[in-house]
């Protein structure tokens, strides 16, 4: 396996920390040893086969999922089994799904200030100023007294990614989150994505769209049979991949 790139902020604690975690669904075992380290500003991008264990990584980081061994830290502070301090941590970790999981009955605006005012405490005038100025770098504004679904996927999205940024998190973390949407409706995601990456924000993204990948890696990380196959730059795994695993799957991208 190649050595890891350094990070934007190398030198300095990773604001995630994955430590010898291991998972299993039963008899399987969909997460054997998994080490990772992602620093500030760093934009990591999760690859591999479908059933790899790339989302169950991504959902062990906010402990979406429980871990049967291994430690997970963000920012120095061990992931808490559960209660007000899961909560807590919870906060300091953005998540976006491949489904938007927007609340039906609730304005757009509502729903991304809803989490800043419950978990961050923020008065509701302070929560709206937040909320206005995150939909509006989604490009999404004009919508805010709209429902859910009165936007289109696309759109719902970027609402979703404005919600999770609301709670001024630590880290972002993305789950395939351009997999439900229509072509059409993919770049403009990614577009959102990218700007994020940009402007220094850490982010764990789990996706098929190597594009993005390309464009927006620090570094790539490649799972096959919930291992961390190999890891490098951008360049190096899409144009000299070490493992036979990567191998296959980058002449399978290319060939259909």
């Amino acid at each position: 396996m190649s050595t890891a790139p350094e990070g934007r902020a190398a030198g300095s604690a990773p604001v995630v920390s994955v430590k010898g975690v291991n998972k299993h669904y039963g008899p399987l075992h969909v997460l054997k040893d998994i080490n990772l380290a992602v620093g500030k500003g760093e934009v990591v991008v999760v690859l591999g086969p479908s059933g790899s264990g790339k989302s169950t990584m991504c959902r062990t980081i906010n402990r979406l999922e429980t871990v049967d061994e291994g430690e997970i830290r963000v920012d120095g502070e061990l992931l808490p089994q559960e209660g007000k301090a899961l909560a807590t941590l919870r906060a300091e970790v953005g998540m976006v799904f491949q489904s938007f999981n927007l609340f039906a009955n609730k304005s757009i605006l509502e729903n991304v200030t809803l989490g800043p005012i419950k978990v961050r405490g923020l008065k509701k005038a302070e929560a709206d100023a937040l909320a206005l100025e995150l939909l509006a770098k989604v490009g999404v504004a004009n919508q805010k007294d709209k429902l859910p679904s009165q936007l289109s996927g696309g759109q719902q999205q970027r609402v979703a990614i404005a919600r999770a940024l609301a709670m001024r998190p630590k880290v972002m973390l993305f789950d395939e989150p351009t997999s439900a949407l229509d072509p059409e409706m993919i770049n403009e995601v990614l577009d959102t994505m990218i700007s994020l990456a940009r402007e220094g924000m850490t982010m764990i993204v789990v996706t098929h769209e190597m594009g993005f990948a390309r464009k927006a890696a620090d570094r790539i990380i490649f799972m096959a049979d919930g291992q961390i196959v190999e890891e490098s730059t951008p360049e190096e795994f899409f144009t000299n991949p070490q493992s036979a695993r990567a191998k296959d799957f980058l002449s399978k991208l290319i060939t259909h």
